[in-house]
């Protein structure tokens, strides 16, 4: 009956129309950029290009797609993101599953988590370890130094404590060991969490672009964003691979466009799947003891 007042669907009506409206500005630099790809090279030049695309046409995507340097960048990050992903998470469930159970000593390893959160080695340290690990220009030096998030770790921590412990005990009466108990328990129990922690760790590798650019020598194997930066920001259009004749017929504006909306494309296609856990894997066991 509380759903059906009059006040109540007076505020239903407001909250949809803010949100809509909030939405809709999140959503006009995207829209924005994809019109100023689509657009021709005078239209971006000159400005007047503001929703929809001005003079249709795709070259810019056309010579973006066929950028030999624009392509390894992508692969390189999509294999980067997958990887990192992947260990990322092994790592997690792992250590999140171990500090879940009560046993002697685990304050201390907890604290000592926490502490490396709080306080790390710093940018010259890291990178002294990388370079001497020879990890320098390969893909790991993008993967290792991040595999283990601390936040993370505590966040699947808290979830596995909240799971009745009675459920694993009957496991083992039937004869089940810990990775088993992991693996057909606690795994399938937690898909929220696991949703949304996946989530986190292809973001932060999909969008990171600083540790590309330092410890990457060669900027064949910058990551995309990496590379997006180094043309973007610092407007340096060098290592594009395109002809200087055929930047100018194109506008550095739309190929830039064409650059950012193909890489913030994967990011966008796979959060939809991912949504529907995102709420619940946020606030399930953040609460818990």
């Amino acid at each position: 009956m509380y759903h059906k007042t009059v006040p109540y669907k007076i505020f239903s009506a407001c909250n949809i129309v803010i949100l809509a409206l909030i939405s809709f500005l999140c959503l006009i630099p995207l829209i924005h950029i994809l019109a100023v790809s689509f657009s021709s090279s005078s239209a971006a030049t000159a400005n007047i290009v503001s929703l929809w695309p001005v003079n249709f046409t795709t070259i810019a995507y056309q010579k973006t797609l066929a950028n030999p340097l624009f392509f390894n960048s992508l692969v390189y990050s999509l294999i980067r993101t997958l990887s990192g992903t992947v260990l990322s998470m092994l790592l997690t469930i792992t250590a999140a599953y171990g500090l879940s159970k009560n046993f002697p000593g685990r304050a201390v390893y907890s604290w000592i988590i926490v502490f490396t959160m709080l306080f790390n080695g710093g940018l010259i340290p890291t990178y002294i370890v990388v370079t001497n690990l020879q990890l320098t220009n390969t893909i790991w030096a993008l993967i290792l130094p991040t595999a283990v998030n601390v936040f993370n770790t505590i966040l699947m921590m808290q979830f596995f404590r909240g799971i009745p412990k009675e459920l694993e005990e009957a496991a083992f009466i039937d004869g089940a060991g810990y990775f088993r108990s992991l693996a057909r328990i606690y795994l399938p129990l937690s898909l929220p969490s696991l949703a949304t922690l996946s989530l986190f760790a292809m973001v932060g590798h999909w969008n990171s672009w600083f540790d590309g650019l330092l410890y990457m020598t060669d900027y064949r194997k910058y990551p995309l964003a990496t590379f997006l930066q180094t043309i973007i920001q610092s407007g340096d259009m060098r290592n594009t691979s395109i002809d200087p004749s055929e930047l100018e017929a194109l506008s550095e504006r739309t190929i830039r466009s064409a650059q950012i909306f193909i890489g913030a494309l994967p990011i966008l296609l796979v959060y939809p799947f991912l949504q529907r856990y995102f709420v619940n894997g946020m606030t399930l066991g953040a609460v818990k003891e």
